[in-house]
């Protein structure tokens, strides 16, 4: 991967933006990116409700054949829980695994409490459980026995007379938002970055890239409505209310994904052996349009872009469930990027596979534009597309 697209990538995964309060992201890093390349005749839209963005290619155009592809801005985060008279601030774990947090540097997000609306940023704190080894219970000690939520606090060093009283002073309370401190870095093995917060800035970064190809040679059939979209980490929440509104007829999520083949003690479970470096998956299952699949595999076998083969059970986990959840019609997938060590501070992952993403999804959206004799892919097409396993040819 370039540097100039490393480090922009390096930017939209850096920027701070944990749930419910995403705008850093989507407006602050990828709506000026948009705006640097999108035709004139493109429109961006916003929303009241969530801090999402919409780069549509065809406004207005709802007879169409429309696509949207969504990446989420929202990163999992910790809040303040409970400040105690000791100074500590302890604080809700949300989706991460608590052993995987102490020690490790932060950034806490408040208001000023003399000014409501303006938020401040405070760095220089860890989070932390039992203070020392000596502090903890034998079987903590052995292993037998981890950490639990509600054991996790976030230590600002306060001392003196009253730190409570001093920590309400800067403006902290209950619900405030705290992220963790590394933007990514280059790691040691050829073509691999390692930091905090892969899941989702690089759906984000792969929904920007595909949407900046394609800006120099612009779709003439299909609409695509590019999707940054927000409170993913909580249910889905932001895909939801976005695509109900936009109701479009192909949903695809692009979201991170598990290199199950290097996850350690998962041998026993027999899962699909998805690992970095071979390409970005494509699930089946749920509630994923096998012909859609088929759409892209085409696709990629044509360009000879790599993928992998992943599946899902009753749910994806991804934005792929926004039509779905908002109970309309659309014929949806999910795509993802294998990584390792998700939801930590260190996500690992390889730039080839975001990379034959983007190209995955560019191969695809132009597939679909060049369908039946250049008339582009239809409505109907997408109702008459379903396979039919009573077809199905006997192997003898």
């Amino acid at each position: 991967m370039p540097k100039a697209q490393f480090d922009f990538m390096r930017e939209v995964l850096a920027a701070p933006s944990p749930i419910g309060l995403e705008a850093s992201m989507s407006y602050g890093v990828l709506k000026p990116a948009f705006e640097k390349f999108i035709p004139k005749d493109w429109a961006i839209h916003q929303f009241k409700g969530n801090a999402g963005i919409v780069v549509d290619t065809h406004p207005g155009r709802d007879d169409m054949t429309s696509v949207m592809i969504i990446g989420h801005a929202d990163k999992i985060r910790l809040q303040v829980r409970k400040i105690d008279s000791n100074g500590k601030i302890w604080v809700n774990t949300d989706s991460f695994l608590p052993c995987t947090l102490v020690g490790h540097e932060v950034t806490l997000f408040c208001q000023d409490p003399k000014k409501p609306g303006n938020y401040q940023s405070i760095e220089g704190g860890t989070i932390e459980a039992l203070g020392a080894i000596h502090f903890s219970e034998p079987a903590q000690r052995t292993g037998d026995k981890g950490l639990k939520p509600e054991m996790m606090y976030l230590e600002l060093q306060m001392y003196g007379a009253d730190p409570k009283k001093k920590i309400e002073a800067l403006g902290i309370r209950p619900g405030d938002p705290i992220i963790l401190n590394r933007p990514i870095k280059r790691g040691f093995s050829d073509d691999t970055y390692y930091g905090a917060y892969l899941d989702n800035g690089l759906g984000c970064f792969v929904v920007t890239e595909i949407a900046k190809i394609l800006a120099k040679s612009k779709l003439e059939n299909i609409r695509i409505l590019y999707t940054i979209a927000t409170h993913e980490e909580i249910g889905r929440f932001g895909a939801t209310a976005i695509a109900g509104e936009f109701k479009p007829d192909i949903l695809i999520g692009s979201d991170v994904n598990h290199d199950y083949d290097a996850a350690p003690g998962m041998s026993s479970k027999r899962m699909n052996p998805l690992a970095m470096s071979k390409g970005f998956s494509i699930t089946k299952g749920s509630i994923t349009s096998e012909h859609l699949n088929t759409i892209i595999e085409e696709a990629c076998m044509k360009e000879g872009i790599p993928y992998q083969m992943d599946f899902a059970g009753r749910d994806t986990g991804t934005d792929a469930m926004a039509a779905a959840l908002a109970g309309f019609d659309c014929a949806a997938t999910s795509i993802g990027f294998p990584i390792r060590n998700m939801h930590t501070i260190s996500e690992t992952g390889h730039t080839s596979d975001v990379i034959a993403a983007i190209h995955g999804m560019v191969a695809t959206f132009r597939s679909m534009d060049s369908m039946n004799n250049g008339k582009g892919l239809t409505r109907d097409d997408l109702k008459q597309g379903h396979p039919r396993l009573d077809c199905a040819k006997p192997i003898k």
